[in-house]
């Protein structure tokens, strides 16, 4: 299983179904990609709860004035079968500069623009619109 892929895939059926939160298992990497998608603007909040002494993230989703999810997309890009890196100089656009890609650097995890900046390159994880 792909912890990453089940995070985003909680994400994005709770934005489908129109859910005010997604509850997903507490992990560090799952913590520092919440927020990234925080810092970015596509969610409201996410915080570290615990029930039954099992930790998890609870993610408040964010929606539009019309309820509409303003995470449009999420997809995974590199996956345990094929990783997926990308120099600081070749790292795409997303969605034509509408979304943003997410990379696990060397400096944390960051999003492309970020890693253009800093001229680090990384995994790609995955993709948001």
């Amino acid at each position: 299983m792909d912890p990453i892929a089940n995070f985003l895939t909680s994400i994005r059926n709770a934005s489908a179904k129109g859910q005010e939160k997604a509850d997903v298992p507490y992990s560090n990497m799952k913590m520092a990609l919440a927020k990234v998608l925080k810092d970015e603007g596509y969610i409201m909040n996410c915080r570290v709860m615990e029930e039954n002494r099992r930790p998890f993230i609870r993610i408040q989703l964010k929606y539009t004035d019309e309820r509409k999810p303003v995470i449009s997309g999420l997809t995974r890009v590199s996956r345990p079968g094929l990783r997926i890196y990308q120099k600081s100089g070749s790292i795409s656009k997303v969605n034509g500069g509408m979304g943003v890609a997410i990379l696990s650097t060397s400096k944390g995890l960051l999003t492309h623009r970020k890693a253009r900046q800093g001229k680090s390159g990384g995994e790609v994880l995955c993709h948001v619109w």
